[in-house]
């Protein structure tokens, strides 16, 4: 099947335009759920860029930047000369775990409980007045998470949100972040790290611990919130 050949309305809805505050994350998702679904089936080509780029409402510099990481993912390739362009590969394997992947509800499940922790969490460190040294050891998280090696990054990104957690001084919030921390790295060790994507972490992490330290409850909130969309747009695409 090649993408001309696509039910309009099955294009519409899966190249919808993507939110500008994770706009790479979710064109991740858009083309994965393509490519699960079967709508552009190995061998298949994707439509051109031009017509991608105008679909989801994004860049072209943003839509190149997600095919490279489905490229270096293995999900698609790109070939040149007439008859070239972006074509979907064999869906790849990228489980580090043994056993069974994921099911969407244990996916979703974990992504919810995520968000209704770690969004209060965020807002509520913003609301209280927090002493030097909570202040210099967000800062000290942040720094460590921002220069770490890729090999690294997972374990600083993690130290980074149990910070802000303890930044609560609530040790009972800061245990459940952890417990679901632990099911989230269970479901990021199963998909590749896109150096794309840690980029934009870091500029959102900073977001997230200027609010906090600025005391600003909502806007740390909303930091957070769209941090998290973010990392679940490519949990959902790769694992749901």
């Amino acid at each position: 099947m090649h993408p001309e050949q696509v039910p309009p309305v099955l294009a519409d809805a899966l190249f919808r335009p993507v939110r500008t505050g994770n706009a790479f994350e979710e064109t991740m998702e858009r083309m994965l759920q393509a490519i699960r679904l079967g709508a552009i089936p190995p061998g298949g080509r994707l439509p051109p860029e031009r017509e991608l780029s105008a679909r989801l409402g994004i860049s072209r510099v943003t839509l190149r930047e997600a095919l490279r990481a489905l490229q270096e993912s293995g999900h698609v390739e790109s070939r040149r000369g007439r008859y070239g362009g972006t074509f979907v590969r064999p869906v790849p394997t990228h489980r580090a775990v043994a056993g069974p992947p994921p099911s969407p509800e244990a996916v979703e499940d974990t992504l919810t409980l995520r968000f209704v922790l770690e969004t209060g969490a965020a807002e509520t460190a913003a609301a209280r007045a927090l002493g030097p040294q909570v202040r210099r050891h967000l800062r000290a998280c942040l720094q460590d998470c921002a220069s770490a090696p890729p090999t690294d990054y997972r374990r600083t990104d993690s130290r980074l949100h149990l910070a802000i957690a303890e930044a609560t001084g609530a040790p009972s919030l800061t245990g459940a972040v952890a417990d679901v921390r632990s099911r989230l790295n269970a479901l990021l060790a199963a998909i590749p790290r896109i150096p794309a994507n840690i980029e934009h972490s870091d500029a959102q992490h900073r977001d997230i611990v200027n609010a906090i330290l600025d005391g600003d409850p909502p806007a740390a909130r909303t930091a957070m919130a769209e941090h998290l969309a973010g990392t679940a747009s490519l949990l959902r695409g790769f694992l749901a």
